[in-house]
């Protein structure tokens, strides 16, 4: 397996990239909040394809717009990576 390292710079330049990070980081933290609320209230963990279908349904609201700077493939990323590690644990 191999890993790169990447020092992105706060410039001009990123500001969408960073912005995009940012939001894919507002999107983890949403999963594992709802995979905590979901596992107290019935004991069991999130579906990924219901997690998915959730965050589709979050980026039509006003108040969620943001959501819509991400591509729907990084979006399914993240779901794919919260589903894989809340699976292991």
């Amino acid at each position: 397996m191999k890993t790169f390292c990447f020092k992105l710079y706060r410039a001009k330049r990123n500001k969408k990239l960073n912005r995009q990070i940012d939001v894919a980081g507002l999107i983890r933290n949403h999963c594992l909040a709802l995979h905590r609320r979901y596992y107290k209230i019935f004991g069991k963990y999130l579906e990924k394809s219901k997690l998915q279908k959730h965050l589709t349904k979050l980026k039509r609201l006003k108040k969620f717009s943001y959501l819509r700077e991400i591509n729907s493939q990084a979006v399914q990323d993240v779901t794919d990576r919260i589903d894989r590690a809340v699976v292991f644990q």
